[in-house]
């Protein structure tokens, strides 16, 4: 793999030193109103290169940044979650078990006693 990438970081400095030796013709860039400025075409498009590259690592390092924090923010969220469903749960056991023993306070007769008065209805 050292080679393939060797050969290949070799390859195009070569293209560019063959394309600096081609493009020498001397280009004029307004860049405002009375400020100009001439260089040779392969410098002022390798400037443009170089100045185009380090917007797009800016970018994806603000990017990258903007993600970690989502990813922070989410992460605390989940946390968060997580303890409010602990205590649902703490509270739906709680709950349960007062049901449980009220249910169980509750004389068996009335339960009988409905029974029989629907079927003497009948």
């Amino acid at each position: 793999m050292r080679q393939v990438n060797f050969t290949l970081i070799f390859s195009f400095g070569l293209l560019m030193v063959f394309f600096t030796l081609v493009n020498t013709t001397p280009t004029t860039v307004h860049v405002f109103p009375g400020l100009q400025y001439t260089l040779p075409l392969a410098a002022l498009l390798l400037l443009v290169a170089g100045i185009g590259a380090t917007a797009a690592w800016l970018f994806a390092s603000w990017s990258g940044m903007l993600n970690t924090v989502e990813q922070i923010k989410q992460a605390g969220e989940f946390e968060a979650q997580q303890v409010r469903i602990q205590e649902l749960e703490t509270d739906l056991n709680r709950y349960r078990s007062t049901v449980e023993t009220q249910l169980g306070l509750l004389p068996a007769t009335t339960v009988t006693h409905e029974s029989s008065e629907s079927e003497d209805d009948s």
